[in-house]
């Protein structure tokens, strides 16, 4: 039998009924426009539905054109109930959402099993939203892929950088970063805040703070591994809560990017 993590934000952060969950993510990704990208790495936001849903669509509707060809997803997020050294694998072979199970790569968990930064912790995982809002997702948006899932937790940005670029492969392999940026600040503080954290992605600079993003550290690794790969980043929507579903006065911010190979490179 498998070991299966099941899900916990199931009827919080989206909706916990498998017909109305897919109708919902299907119409989420029919809104963004076409893209001809072809991303290596996605950087997505990870409140619930109603309120990041959208800028998370833009994300994975970039994948349209490679889907078929994706077979691995590498999923990091930050951990927010649980402390983790390092960063943590979970005591599972199996994720599942209402969508059905998700199958974990295991054989790619034992080949970074043996690096110092990598834990395995099955209490991280247990109610961690970060990664699993992201699982319906990929569930509509790819074919048939297995999942690697790391808890991010106090880890130099050279460790998780370390461990993208040990599991990073070729077309088949997706790497996807959970963060939200900034939080509960006012709508036109979060704008310009959010802005200037745009531009140090764009230009991939490692120096994202956790004031700028709760996924901080897993973006700064992301960072430091694109620019050894020479990928190129794209900013495909930003916005914040008072924009999609919330109040002014305290907002989060939500950003999608998509990481491409340059021409010329491989």
């Amino acid at each position: 039998m498998p070991n299966t993590r099941p899900p916990a934000v199931a009827g919080s952060f989206y909706p916990a009924d498998a017909n109305t969950l897919a109708a919902d993510v299907r119409a989420l990704l029919a809104s963004p426009a076409a893209s001809d990208l072809t991303p290596k790495a996605l950087i997505v936001p990870h409140a619930g539905y109603m309120y990041s849903g959208p800028v998370a669509a833009s994300a994975y509707a970039s994948l349209r054109t490679i889907a078929s060809r994706i077979r691995r997803v590498i999923l990091l997020g930050p951990t927010h109930r649980v402390p983790v050294h390092g960063m943590a694998l979970p005591d599972a072979d199996t994720f599942s959402t209402p969508l059905g199970p998700v199958a974990l790569d295991t054989d790619a968990m034992r080949a970074i099993a043996d690096l110092p930064q990598i834990t395995v912790s099955a209490q991280a995982h247990a109610f961690e939203h970060a990664l699993e809002v992201q699982l319906p997702f990929l569930q509509i948006a790819l074919n048939d892929f297995t999942l690697l899932p790391l808890a991010v937790g106090d880890a130099r940005t050279e460790d998780v950088a370390e461990v993208l670029l040990r599991l990073w492969g070729g077309t088949e392999t997706l790497i996807v970063i959970s963060s939200d940026l900034s939080h509960y600040l006012p709508y036109e503080v979060s704008r310009l805040v959010d802005q200037k954290t745009a531009q140090d992605i764009l230009a991939l600079r490692p120096g994202i703070t956790h004031d700028e993003a709760c996924g901080a550290t897993p973006v700064n690794g992301l960072l430091l591994a694109a620019r050894r790969h020479h990928l190129t980043p794209h900013l495909l929507d930003l916005r914040n809560s008072g924009d999609t579903a919330g109040p002014r006065d305290g907002v989060v911010g939500y950003a999608a990017f998509a990481f491409c190979e340059e021409n010329g490179h491989e």
